[in-house]
Formats: C-alpha cells, structure tokens, sequence
C-alpha cells in the first residue's frame, strides 16, 4: 500500500502511525477497515477546525460503522486532492455515484484521476491560479502566524455544469477547496523571497493582516510568490454541493421577473422548457382566468405557443375551479380516480395521470369585494405517471407562486394598453403604469418631455389618379361583358325590355368613358347587380350564346371582391410592392439607427410610407446633442435609400408611378403623451407642438411660393424648414451626402405658400442619385 505508507510519512500522521500500525496481512474484513481508516485519520485530523486529541479519534476507531455511515449517506460531495496534480485519492460514495467512478469499501481510489477529468468546464488556469493563492495564504498563516478565515478568496466557490450517469440532464455543482490540511514550508536551501515583502511588517502585526485582506496588497505579495520555492505536503479537501435545484429556480424566477412576456411564443417556450426539467414533468400550462373564456397557453410538439378557449362554465367543478377557490396549491396524485367533471376526463383522456395546479392571484383595491385577492389564473404542470411529484416539488411550487403572479400580471396588463406592439423604446413606461394600475393605483399620465422630432415622408404622387383609371378600365371591362351578354339574347329572342337594358349598359360605359368619380366603384357595381346579374338565370336559358356570355361574365367576377378586379388588382400589387420594399428598406437602416441611440419610431404605409421618430434623455437617458445631429444624418441617407428603391420598382414594373421624398425639420423639442381615448400611440401637446403637427398633415401638399409647383418632385429630396439655423445644419448634411454620391451637388431654394394656419417655411431641394 504505497500510497498509505506516504500519508503515513507526513507529520500530521506519524503519532498516529506509531501508535497503530497497520498491520500487514489483516485476518478478516474488519481488520482490513481498521487498517484503512487509520489510514484516513491524518486527513480528517487535518481538516477538523479544532486539534483533535488521540484519544478522540481512536474513540472513533471503534465505531467502523459510523464511519461508513457517513461516508455512504452523506449529500455533501467530498473528495481528498493530492496539491499540484489535482488527482483524487479519497471520495465519499456521493462523489462516486455522481461522476460514475467505481468505489472501495475504504474510499480511496485505486486509479488515476483528476479533477480535470471529471470537471470537463472547469478553467484549468483559474484552478491552478486560485490553488496558488491557497498556498500562499498557508505558507502566511503558518510561517506568520495569520488568520486563514480572513482571506476572502479562502471563501470562494466555483459553480460548475457537469454530466452524471445518474441524471438526464447537465447538474450544476458548487464547490470550495479548503487547504487547512496542507503543510507549507520554505524547501532546503531556498531563501525565503517573500522575507522583504513581510519583514517591515513584523510578524504578528496586524499591518500584515490588513495588508493581506487588502486584494490590491495581496497581489503584492502575490507577484513575489513561487510556488517551486516551497514543499507543499498534505491534501486539498474538496466540498461540494448539487445546486441544480436552486440553479433551476433562480433562472426560472429570473425569466418571470424579466420584461420579456411569458404569454408570447419565446417567453412561454423557454419557461415550458424549464418548469419540465424542474418538476419532471411532460408538460406545463398556464390558465388565465381574469376573464370569460379562460385561455390556456400551452406548448405545442412543433414547439409553438398553442392557446385554446374555455368557458368558465366548463371549468365549473373542476380542479382548476376548485384550486382557485381554495388559493392553495393541488396536487391530483391519480386523476383516474378523481376526475369528477368533463373538463377533469378531458385530461385524464389527453393522458393526463397526475396533475400539480399552482394558483395566481392578485391583491388590490379594485379586484374582488373589499380588495380580497382575485385569481387571475393557474400554472399547471401533468405527468402520464401517477403520483409524479412529491413533497419537494410541492416546496419548489410554493417557491414560484410569487415571481409567477408579476410575471402573469405584467403579462396581462400589457394586454390591457390595447396595443399589440409597444416600441421597445418606450414600452418600459407603458409596463410601469399597468403594474401601477394592476395594483390599484390611480392612473398617471405617460408623458416623453422635450424630445426631438423627425419626419420623414415617401409618397406615390398621383396613386389616387392612377387607382381611378384601374377602376376605369375594370369596370369598363365589365360593362362590356354585360352588353355581349345582352346582344346575346336579343339574337335568341328580341323584346323591348332587352333592347332598353341594352341602352342603358351603352350609356353607363359612355359615362364611365369621361371618367370615374368617387363613388363610382360602388354606385355602378350595384347598378350592374340591380339591373342586369339578377337575370342572369333566366338569361343563360336564351340559347347557347348568351349561356357563354354568362359564363364569361360570372368567371371575370369570380373573386372575393365580385367583380372585374383586374387592372385594380395590378394598381395594388404594384402599392403593396411599393410599400413592402420601402419599408423593407428603411427597417434596414432603423437597426443602424438605434445602435446611435435608442428612440421610438412608427411607421405608417398608405399610399408610400411615413416615419415619425421621436428622441431625446426622457426615452433614454444616455441622450446628447451628438446622437440627435447622428440621426438626422442617417434620417436623410434613409429616405435617400427609399428614394433609390423607388427608382428602382419603377423600373421593374414599368409603373406610371412616381414617389416623392421629404424630410421636416424642426430643431425645438415638443412634449408627447399618450392618450388613450385616440387610436395613437403618442399625441403632441401645447399650441408650440400642435404646430408642428399640423405642418406634417399639410406640407406634402405644399407650393412653391414662386412657381406654383409642389415642392415635392419625384426623384428628389425635399427638405422644408422655418429658421436659418435649421437651415444652417442640414446643409452640412447635405453637402456631406453629395460628397458621399447620394445626391446631386446642386440646391433648389424657395418659399412654400402660406399654408393653413402655417406661415414662413422655405425649402431646399436635391436630386437623389443612383
């Protein structure tokens, strides 16, 4: 026993040894434990924090059983580490279960192993680092006489991910190294290098010990360590503990807690996930229950968010009623032995055995009478097996109620603001206020002061032109299958009814041929429907010629619009394109554009697309005068891009169509707020930002002052503007994006007449390259 005989040498060993010697051929079993726990008593001695007597442990010599007691119980993984190598030469049985290594009845391992081959993460530099400082602080507290316990680093723990044959799944370990065991001594014939370092301290002056606890003084004395210098004897003790568990719940109260929404299709996947390896569950729902119908939310086995209806009358008597009403947890350990409702077999026929039901509520002055606490729904999680879970997840379940209820709260209250998509910008103020409302709060106003506006507009100059002359041509198309229908049957059989429907139709396309109106598209539709289509059966009897002309009508309408859609449907796909690939381009820049500074921008598409950006410190309080000047820049290189695009779509579809592009520039801020009486997001306030805002709605109308000509011209961009300052900045800009090929070098100046209710603006204009 080699290695026994080398414990036997070191000095914590030796009054031991020669008081019980091993016995070189033991007789039986327990002479063979007796041997080999003799063999351990140095390294228990050394890490027991008091001195412990003989006498003591020989009273624990005789209690073999004891021993392996603890050694086989224990949940504490401890392992014996030779220094330098790292190679375990002692594990308890839990150590041994957990990495899979075979044990002996004595503990010691009969093979070469380190830490670093069970630990496969762990950073070989930071163990080796962090052994060195355990040795130091040895060599400090036995040559020096310091306290070991006021090291903080002696403290330190290392949290590991780690693969066991016990466990499906990856188990996180936790785990400290105490050196108290080894013994540091300066080698023969080295000078202590650290002498000048401590000698001006003195030995026992509590100068030192500050120093040390100082971790800027330490890595002093640090630098002038080395390790080769001195003989390190003894064991490493490794400690650890399985933190897997508590790992688990943290994350999962982190993702309840984060802004992220557990109703949404990321938030809910990822929690499902993370509920299901916490409890050892197949699945996890949540019910939300704040209103009739019910809605579950569960995971699908394509991984997406399913939501499915219940009434709460459906739900009356079961479970899930019941757990609502009580507000405790339940726990159906073999729900084919109590599934009293129709809802209840509807689980148990899913393949539902045992079902644990979490209840959520919510306290506050308008919930309930008297401000009782109102659930507001469940988290469910089922097994196929019956009684699946146990005391232990019924603690982790009421560790959860808590984070479980804001996250479900929050979730539901950004519902309650009636907009889908919050920009990120400013969603964090909407959030704020529903957590105040949800807890009985009176409401506050949502107010951004003194943020920066920027306007931008892309609009199809004459779409509306362009739409009439499709309605033209459609309905024109369809007139004139009505009166092939009508010659038709004045072949088969003339009468004078025929013959005056057949002037009518003549008329109406002569009509149509001036031009269409307004109400054109609607009027004349129903005038064909009133007084042609509603003979159509009788008409398909007049012989086979106006049956075909019958047919060929009632097949140009076959659509979800019920008539000739033709040319329309054309104008609005060549719309939609224009639109998409505008929109496409400026959401390319937009990433570009809150990488500068975060800021809230909307985005409508009508006839082209507008953007309304609002910045400033009330949006993101890292705001300066630098990031406004950066985004006007990258505002005017945007709508440049969207003008290229534009060029570009003409091209490929041979449209008529042209867009114009303008920018209004404003250098005072404005005050938004949100209303929730309009369908907005934001509304301005004051009569100094109303203006502004009434100059968006009119200006892409706007004149010049001197030619009568809008001021928007296709091709181009337009910037409009009321002071010589603002004009003053953006013609850098715009000499910056000549100087970078984005626009001609050459300005047009002039005056926009008056608008309503706005006077004083000028324009400069700049044709945009390709």
């Amino acid at each position: 026993m080699a290695n026994s005989q080398e414990m036997f040498d070191r000095e914590n060993g030796r009054q031991i040894a020669d008081r019980y010697p091993p016995r070189k051929n033991p007789n039986s079993e327990e002479e063979k434990q007796v041997i080999e726990f003799e063999e351990v008593l140095p390294v228990l001695a050394s890490q027991l924090p008091d001195p412990l007597e003989i006498e003591q442990l020989q009273a624990w010599k005789q209690d073999l059983g004891w021993l392996s007691t603890l050694r086989h119980a224990s949940r504490v993984l401890l392992a014996a580490i030779a220094p330098g190598s790292f190679r375990i030469t002692y594990a308890n049985d839990y150590f041994c279960r957990l990495f899979g290594i075979p044990s002996t009845n004595s503990g010691f391992l009969n093979q070469e192993i380190t830490l670093f081959d069970l630990l496969e993460n762990l950073d070989e530099v930071k163990l080796h680092e962090w052994y060195r400082r355990h040795v130091l602080y040895q060599l400090l507290r036995q040559r020096y006489g310091l306290d070991a316990q006021k090291a903080d680093y002696v403290e330190e723990s290392i949290a590991i991910s780690v693969n066991s044959p016990l466990y499906s799944e990856p188990r996180t370990l936790e785990f400290w190294l105490s050196s108290q065991g080894l013994k540091v001594s300066l080698a023969d014939s080295i000078a202590d290098t650290l002498m000048d370092v401590i000698e001006p301290f003195g030995k026992q002056d509590d100068c030192l010990e500050n120093r040390v606890r100082d971790s800027r003084q330490l890595e002093t004395i640090a630098q002038r360590f080395s390790p080769d210098n001195y003989s390190v004897e003894g064991l490493l003790l490794f400690e650890g503990l399985d933190v897997t568990t508590a790992q688990q719940i943290q994350q999962i109260t982190k993702m309840l807690i984060g802004r992220e929404s557990i109703l949404r299709p990321e938030g809910f996947c990822q929690l499902d996930r993370a509920l299901r390896s916490l409890f050892g569950a197949d699945k996890s729902f949540i019910l939300s229950a704040e209103k009739d119908p019910a809605r579950l939310f569960s995971e699908t086995e394509s991984q997406k968010l399913s939501v499915t209806t219940y009434s709460l009358e459906f739900l009356r008597g079961s479970h899930f009623q019941q757990t609502s009403q009580t507000n405790q947890i339940c726990y159906v350990p073999d729900l084919k032995s109590n599934a009293p409702t129709e809802c209840d077999r509807q689980l148990l026929e899913s393949g539902v055995s045992s079902l644990l039901l979490i209840p959520l509520t919510i306290g506050c002055a308008h919930n309930g009478e008297n401000g009782q606490p109102q659930t507001v729904g469940l988290v469910g999680l089922t097994s196929s097996n019956s009684d699946r879970f146990d005391r232990r997840h019924l603690r982790h379940a009421r560790e959860l109620i808590e984070p479980f209820t804001v996250a479900l709260r929050q979730a539901l209250q950004q519902r309650m603001t009636r907009f889908s998509n919050i920009h990120p910008s400013v969603e964090a103020r909407f959030v704020q206020e529903a957590e105040r409302r949800s807890w009985g709060l009176p409401p506050e106003p949502i107010v951004f002061r003194n943020v920066y506006p920027l306007y931008g507009i892309s609009d199809i100059r004459g779409s509306s032109k362009e739409r009439n002359h499709a309605i033209q041509e459609d309905l024109l198309n369809q007139f004139q299958l009505g009166v092939a229908i009508i010659e038709a049957v004045c072949e088969y059989q003339a009468t004078p009814l025929v013959e005056q429907l057949r002037l009518d139709l003549i008329e109406q396309i002569e009509h149509l041929q001036t031009g269409v109106t307004v109400d054109s598209e609607v009027t004349v539709i129903e005038y064909l429907q009133n007084n042609l289509e509603i003979y159509f059966d009788y008409f398909a009897q007049c012989g086979p010629n106006a049956n075909q002309a019958v047919l060929a009508y009632r097949q140009a309408c076959s659509n979800e619009h019920e008539c000739v859609y033709t040319a329309r449907a054309r104008y609005d796909e060549t719309v939609n394109q224009i639109n998409h690939r505008l929109r496409e381009t400026w959401s390319r820049w937009q990433v570009s554009m809150q990488k500068i500074i975060p800021h809230y921008c909307d985005i409508e598409c009508t006839d082209g697309i507008d953007h309304m950006i609002y910045v400033g410190k009330s949006i993101d309080a890292d705001f300066c005068l630098f990031h406004l000047r950066s985004l006007r820049y990258e505002q005017l290189k945007a709508v440049c891009d969207c003008a290229r695009t534009a060029l570009k779509i003409q091209q490929e579809y041979h449209t008529q169509m042209e867009l114009t592009h303008l920018v209004l520039v404003q250098e005072i801020s404005l005050d938004i707020f949100h209303d929730e009486k309009t369908e907005r997001l934001f509304d301005v306030g004051g009569t100094r930002d109303t203006r502004y805002e009434i100059v968006k709605k009119r200006i892409d109308k706007g004149v010049d002052e001197r030619s009568h000509e809008r001021i928007t011209q296709p091709g181009m961009l337009t910037l409009v503007y009321s002071t010589n300052k603002e004009w003053e900045e953006y013609q850098k800009y715009l000499c910056y994006l000549a100087r970078e090929g984005w626009v001609e070098p050459k300005i047009q100046y002039g005056n926009v007449e008056p608008l309503q209710g706005v006077t004083g603006l000028k324009f400069a204009r700049v044709r945009v390259l390709l």
